[in-house]
């Protein structure tokens, strides 16, 4: 609606009492000044103008009268459906209304008015043609992809009935050479007993398939049943034989595992296994899954994360120590620092949090990302990198307000992040399809590895070169992709070493033996590698029931365990 100013309201009266040659004389007025109600002028003056608007957006309309009264006015105006309440003339209203400014209300009479009008409705007529073409545009393209899109799919159906052709077709052909083995064989052995062995000698055809690796034997697969839902995440103790799984039945479970030679002593009940239960009773609560976990050195406490945002520390009988609450979200990932004093946790509330584990509680929660906290790594006792959706790495240190080293150069998020066995180097890697190393001494990356094909979902350090217990060692980068392989990064150069493609689906686990020798693959085809570095081929695979989705190597290096969606970790014995 139209509104006018005190100052323009002001302005007419004076014009008004200045034109008229009228002197105010009140007490000669014959109105009862109390039966006029407060701000009649404004609203009277308020009507006149809504009256003139409409005027000035009729077609066809024949001026109406008006009946005046000494210093007031009858004004007819609209109701909500632009019609005037008393006009006997069928004046039509534009359904496009146009509302005028209260100064040209003022000054222009109701010719200049709908001049005023007729040039806002040509504007807003050429806008609409303009927004009705590119509505058409839109419509055309959107026409115009359904039709690739369509002939995308229908040439993916010709490919695949070009496959199963070829498919059929080679099969056809082993079965032909199958009958020419088989009618070579009879030729051969009638040749034999008739003496005769003269002529060309038969063409050599090879029907066995390529060699694989061997598969590990179901004696050396143990597998541990009690979950009731996905296992997302597995621990070896690094001082023993203890097994720790985390699940999304809202609990974690402590295993002892047998040796080899005691194989037939491991059973699934209370003896071998402690239920750490993250909910009390017996009520499955979706709200506190397991999604993270880790040892302290000394293997005397297990630390877990869960969806309910709280981290909980247990000994190894299965006791709850501590439970630590601050954060408002999911706890993503969490790890123990060499020394053992701290925790350190890592959020979707877009936080990290380091706990005083002898205090029983926080001691510094760091606010820099904008996006969840995917991951978390200690890079010494004290300073640690944090990597989050908003595809940033930060480096932060107990005590300091800010960041000590800001990372940016990633265009996805960044999903893991790892120092190297020295803290000299931190590897990333992202949904942007590049892995990157870091050097404190700098701010850009000293190198970008970008040859994998999908997103890189985790990375790992080898446990060799300088400062390590394999020191004669190479110090090798591996990753894993969505692209199905895993590869080998030569840190010092920068580049490539080895493609290791055995996977049919996205790698979601690496773990390196401890001897840096073999490494171990899990992926969502449900199999297990593990590859000699040395030759860069699968020396052994193990097929489960479920997807992989964490796998870890024991100190000693004779075990591997790795857990499924199928609600089940298995434990593979490795000696070679």
């Amino acid at each position: 609606m139209t509104s006018i100013t005190s100052v323009e309201l002001n302005y007419i009266v004076f014009r008004y009492l200045q034109e008229s040659g009228y002197e105010a004389g009140i007490n000669k007025c014959s109105i009862d000044g109390n039966m006029v109600p407060p701000g009649a002028l404004v609203t009277l003056v308020q009507k006149g103008l809504q009256y003139l608007e409409m005027e000035a957006n009729l077609n066809n309309v024949s001026m109406l009268t008006l009946s005046p009264v000494p210093h007031c006015f009858i004004f007819i105006y609209y109701n909500a459906d632009h019609a005037f309440q008393d006009c006997q003339n069928d004046a039509d209203v534009d359904e496009d209304f146009s509302f005028l400014q209260p100064l040209d209300l003022l000054t222009k009479d109701v010719f200049q008015l709908r001049q005023i009008v007729k040039e806002k409705k040509k504007i807003q007529q050429k806008a609409a043609e303009e927004l009705s073409k590119e509505q058409e545009k839109q419509t055309a393209l959107a026409i115009e992809r359904d039709k690739q899109s369509k002939e995308k799919e229908s040439e993916k159906e010709k490919e695949k009935v070009n496959k199963d052709k070829q498919r059929e077709k080679k099969h056809e052909d082993l079965a032909d050479r199958e009958i020419l083995v088989d009618q070579q064989d009879n030729v051969n052995i009638k040749l034999e007993e008739n003496g005769t062995f003269g002529g060309p000698e038969p063409m050599d055809i090879s029907t066995s398939a390529t060699p694989q690796a061997s598969g590990i034997p179901s004696s050396d697969v143990i597998i541990l049943e009690g979950h009731t839902s996905e296992v997302c995440a597995c621990a070896w103790n690094p001082a023993g034989s203890l097994l720790a799984s985390g699940s999304g039945d809202s609990t974690a479970r402590i295993w002892t595992i047998a040796d080899r030679t005691n194989r037939s002593s491991l059973q699934n009940g209370p003896a071998n296994v402690l239920v750490l239960k993250h909910v009390k009773g017996n009520k499955n609560d979706k709200g506190k899954d397991v999604t993270t976990l880790d040892w302290n050195l000394e293997g005397t406490l297990l630390a877990t994360g869960s969806y309910d945002g709280q981290a909980r520390i247990w000994n190894t009988n299965g006791e709850l120590k501590s439970t630590l609450s601050k954060h408002k979200g999911p706890i993503f990932s969490i790890k123990w620092n060499k020394k053992g004093d701290y925790l350190l946790t890592g959020s979707f509330d877009e936080t990290a949090i380091v706990w005083d584990v002898k205090a029983d509680e926080w001691k510094q929660q760091f606010k820099f990302h904008s996006g969840p906290t995917l991951d978390v790594d200690w890079r010494n006792n004290h300073s640690f990198a944090s990597s989050s959706t908003d595809s940033m790495i930060y480096v932060c240190k107990i005590g300091e307000s800010r960041p000590i080293k800001l990372f940016a150069g990633h265009k996805g998020e960044v999903n893991c992040v790892k120092w190297d066995p020295t803290g000299s180097l931190l590897a990333s890697c992202s949904d942007d399809v590049t892995a990157k190393i870091w050097s404190m001494k700098q701010d850009k990356h000293i190198h970008d590895l970008r040859e994998h094909a999908k997103e890189i979902y985790t990375i790992r350090w080898s446990p060799s070169g300088p400062g390590t217990n394999n020191p004669n060692q190479q110090l090798l980068l591996a990753s894993a992709s969505f692209d199905s392989t895993v590869k080998l990064w030569d840190v010092e150069h920068g580049r490539l070493l080895r493609s290791l493609n055995g996977h049919r689906d996205a790698v979601y686990a690496l773990s390196f033996s401890p001897n840096g020798e073999y490494l171990a693959s899990g992926s969502l085809d449900r199999c297990m590698h593990i590859w000699s570095l040395k030759e860069g081929k699968i020396i052994k695979t193990y097929s489960g029931n479920g997807s992989i989705f964490e796998v870890c190597w024991n100190k000693e290096g004779d075990k591997i365990a790795a857990c499924t969606n199928n609600n089940t970790v298995c434990v593979l014995d490795f000696r070679m």
